[in-house]
């Protein structure tokens, strides 16, 4: 549905909407936004791309001599949050970034996921399409506020009330998707105490992970009302499942049909030439494209064996073990699942480079390895390596010096993305590796 200027002037005026929030995401993919008051004179600036920023304050985006940016809205994205109080109501909008001369904004992570999708249309496709799992933990606060590790229930995979005691809030936080427009699919308990999953439906690229963003503010909104703290990062707690994304992804063709899909398929999945090709893409750049799907220090104590994260780089059907597995719809539905992203990723970003891996696969009809369907997690180091599965990297470190390798991940990201999100990460994994922890404190210091 296309939304105009007209449409979001007559929202403004039926539901009492009293401020604009006017929403981007930084490189390292947080929403930031800019409020502003919604009288006639300022929403005539937010639709005539009028409203400017500083840019020098924001991670990755521009020097202080730079600083002057504009944000221009996707009047697509035009929201009214459900939830306000007597002085009205707060309508959104998702903003791309642009410079004071008019020009797209190179560390734009938004813009930079449209460049990709312009070198797909050059490629011969018409959409990209995505359907995200994202899950996430709620724990208690304390007295003042402050967020703990102690979960609310003591729940299991698929468990209802009373042993999910996180029934009503997740509840709450669907509801308020739905008025949103959002198409929820499935919400869930999921295997780890205090863990949780919310599914919706998947959409054009773009707007999928628009819904990410919106998604994430949703759930920490609700889940403060609550009285919990809602967080995505990857392994907040130690000996349980960390927090997955795993990405369902397909192209379309001009004519609107699943380019993954052909029930010829001489090798029995009924999977097209372009799907094999694009997979084999995915799977030659992954340990590069990793740094940007898991970007933390703390997404490698996730991919571990024995907590259900892919840490091998191999591909199947059912089975789940492996980095990429083919779900079994088919026509409409076809489509690839990428199981080692986490939560923390901007989803922008890992976007742009999984599209770019999978062009490249496509252009350079870079072969898929034969599929594993055993389960890697019982395979002998030797019975991986006569297989040709290579692990994933094991910390960000590795993960960093493997992206700097590997030109198409790094021509996805753009010169200004690629150098600033290196930076970041350097000087977070040394923050890190120099930074005693209390591990080390228990198991060396009486013993040295």
């Amino acid at each position: 549905m296309v939304i105009t200027a007209a449409d979001i002037r007559q929202e403004v005026k039926e539901k009492n909407v009293t401020f604009l929030r006017l929403m981007f995401t930084d490189i390292m993919g947080i929403m930031k936004n800019v409020e502003i008051p919604a009288t006639d004179e300022q929403l005539e600036k937010v639709l005539s791309n009028k409203v400017m920023f500083d840019g020098s304050s924001i991670e990755g985006f521009v020097r202080i001599n730079e600083s002057d940016m504009y944000l221009y809205p996707d009047l697509d994205t035009w929201i009214v949050f459900p939830w306000g109080d007597e002085n009205g109501a707060v309508g959104g909008l998702i903003c791309d970034i642009y410079t004071a001369e008019g020009q797209p904004f190179a560390g734009d992570p938004r813009g930079n996921l449209k460049r990709a999708l312009k070198h797909m249309e050059e490629v011969g496709y018409k959409s990209f399409n995505l359907g995200p799992e994202p899950e996430f933990f709620l724990f208690k606060m304390d007295d003042q506020g402050k967020p703990t590790l102690e979960v609310n229930d003591n729940g299991g995979y698929f468990d209802l009330a009373p042993t999910d005691l996180a029934d009503n809030t997740r509840r709450e936080i669907v509801n308020v998707l739905t008025k949103m427009g959002f198409e929820v699919e499935a919400s869930h308990h999921e295997v780890a105490v205090g863990q949780h999953e919310i599914d919706f439906k998947y959409d054009d690229v773009l707007k999928a992970c628009d819904n990410i963003q919106i998604f994430k503010l949703v759930v920490k909104t609700i889940a403060r009302e609550h009285g919990l703290y809602a967080t995505f990062m990857a392994k907040p707690k130690f000996g349980i499942n960390g927090s997955g994304m795993h990405c369902n992804m397909s192209l379309f063709d001009k004519d609107g049909n699943n380019a993954f899909y052909d029930e010829n398929d001489g090798r029995g999945m009924q999977l097209s030439e372009d799907a094999y090709y694009f997979l084999g893409g995915l799977m030659k750049h992954a340990y590069s494209y990793t740094a940007i799907t898991n970007p933390t220090v703390n997404s490698y104590k996730r991919l571990v064996p024995g907590y259900e994260a892919p840490v091998y780089v191999a591909w199947a059907g059912r089975n789940r073990s492996p980095l990429i597995r083919v779900p079994a719809s088919r026509g409409k539905g076809t489509r690839l699942e990428l199981r080692s992203v986490d939560p923390t990723a901007n989803p922008y970003l890992a976007l742009a480079v999984l599209l770019e891996s999978g062009l490249d696969g496509i252009e350079n009809k870079i072969e898929a390895p034969t599929p594993v369907e055993a389960n890697i997690y019982t395979m002998s180091i030797e019975e991986r390596q006569a297989a040709g599965i290579v692990d994933l990297p094991s910390t960000l470190h590795n993960a960093i010096k493997a992206l700097q390798t590997d030109d198409v991940v790094i021509n996805a990201l753009g010169e200004h993305i690629y150098t600033n999100f290196i930076e970041a990460k350097r000087i977070e994994w040394a923050s890190y590796a120099t930074f005693v922890s209390q591990w080390e404190i228990d198991n060396y210091l009486h013993s040295y």
